[in-house]
């Protein structure tokens, strides 16, 4: 007896889903191993020299063995082993961070460690390059951007509008600022042509959105009171489950913008929203703003906003770094990432 087409269909698709999990299992469980030997390599080397007092040039004569050892393998460089060994030394005095950096690539740890100083800068990245499955390009891409002061200065009123169980969730949600360099725009530009832009590109804009989001379309129409409204972009966040409302403004950001988001935001929880989602939450992308003003704005809202700005260059000014939360509150915000 010959299987029904569709049966026969569903059956492929999951005999290839398994496989591509064995696949990822293992490809998780070899990084594991590899990085686990480095971190014993670096230790040895370490305890060698504090013990025995060997120096700099045991590192060089033990490449060359082991280069004459294990032909035509990679990672026995002299340059690499110092690697390992300063892997062991930065990481040793620090036990919450060491199940960690198993969780991903050799040269992703690499990156991390040479480009933040800050142990929970490091801790941020590395929860983040799991979760999403960041390359090193955009891991450094990320690193460079600053993703962590944009994460962690952020502007939302999250904590008095959201339920306790997804609310830290939505914080780490939203960038205080954006970039949108991957766009062709002048400096000066309408907003028309800033949303233009990005539904031309739509998979950068998502990635710089942070990992979770998905499209669901632009102009949203919502209709109320036979008059029609639109949303300049609506997004759906797959872990928060729940409507993303976003509206661009090439300005400053002005309380007025407040409170139409909360009008739209009680539209789409009132016609939209499905029954299984969280209500919606709202973003308003500014050029500019003066965070005095917005705190004064979030304050009277009782719908969740979030207000972010937007470059279209890399660089980020050094005093937004004084706007970062207390370590106590980092740290209990970097251990959500991964929920």
């Amino acid at each position: 007896m010959q299987p029904d087409k569709n049966s026969y269909k569903d059956f492929v698709s999951d005999i290839k889903q398994r496989i591509r999990s064995a696949q990822y299992e293992a490809m998780k469980a070899v990084n594991k191993q590899a990085i686990q030997l480095n971190w014993d390599l670096g230790k040895m080397i370490v305890e060698k020299q504090e013990q025995l007092g060997w120096g700099k040039s045991v590192v060089e004569q033990l490449s060359k063995d082991l280069q004459v050892e294990f032909v035509g393998q990679k990672g026995w460089s002299a340059q690499n082993l110092w690697y390992m060994r300063q892997f062991y030394k930065e990481y040793e005095q620090k036990p919450n961070l060491q199940p960690l950096v198993g969780e991903i690539g050799w040269s992703h740890n690499m990156l991390i460690m040479s480009k933040c100083k800050d142990y929970l800068e490091r801790e941020f990245y590395i929860r983040m390059t799991k979760k999403f499955g960041w390359t090193k390009d955009v891991l450094r891409n990320q690193i460079e951007g600053n993703s962590y002061a944009l994460y962690l200065t952020n502007q939302t009123n999250f904590e008095q509008t959201l339920p306790e169980k997804y609310k830290n969730q939505a914080i780490l949600a939203v960038k205080d600022d954006y970039n949108f360099d991957f766009l062709d725009l002048a400096d000066k530009h309408s907003e028309a042509e800033l949303e233009a832009e990005l539904l031309k590109n739509i998979r950068q804009f998502l990635i710089e959105m942070g990992g979770d989001f998905s499209f669901i379309g632009n102009q949203y129409n919502i209709r109320v009171a036979d008059k029609d409204y639109y949303i300049d972009l609506l997004l759906f966040h797959r872990k928060l489950q729940c409507l993303v409302a976003i509206e661009l403004k090439i300005g400053e950001f002005i309380p007025e913008y407040a409170g139409k988001m909360q009008f739209y935001l009680s539209i789409l929880n009132d016609k939209i929203k499905l029954e299984h989602e969280n209500p919606a939450i709202g973003i308003i992308i500014c050029k500019t703003k003066n965070r005095t003003i917005v705190e004064y704005a979030l304050n009277n809202a009782t719908q969740p906003l979030g207000v972010a700005t937007y470059k279209l260059y890399s660089n980020l000014p050094d005093e937004w770094k004084t706007f970062l939360p207390s370590n106590e509150k980092i740290a209990k915000n970097l251990k959500l990432i991964e929920n």
